[in-house]
């Protein structure tokens, strides 16, 4: 299984900054595509940005040239570096990351989900 902890979210005022990462765990043998995702209230959960293993990135629209994610494959971290921040970036951030495990004598690829790092940005 897969463990994924998020850390980095807070209150902050509009234009400032914030970091999350998240730190994958457990017993996997290999990680791919990670992201991170938001879920505002009363709104449903939408991608922010993502990553692969490679490297190719991909974001929403809406944090297009205000967010940086990246990660590092050695510690098997991931990170949104998160600028210019706007009241409708406040939500519960979610890490995911799709992983590979063995068991039972086979490779299984599964979805992962953090519990959730809020990001509060007050006008």
């Amino acid at each position: 299984q897969v463990q994924l902890v998020e850390s980095g979210g807070g209150l902050v005022q509009v234009g400032g900054s914030l970091r999350l990462s998240c730190a994958a765990s457990g017993s996997f043998f290999s990680i791919y595509a990670m992201g991170w995702y938001r879920q505002a209230s009363g709104k449903q959960r939408e991608l922010v940005a993502s990553i692969t293993n490679g490297g190719r990135t991909n974001f929403a629209d809406s944090v297009k040239g205000r967010f940086t994610i990246s990660r590092d494959n050695a510690k098997n971290t991931l990170y949104l570096e998160m600028n210019s921040l706007k009241p409708e970036d406040t939500a519960l951030y979610y890490c995911n990351a799709g992983a590979t495990t063995y068991g039972d004598g086979r490779y299984t690829l599964n979805n992962y989900w953090g519990q959730g790092t809020q990001v509060t940005v007050s006008s």
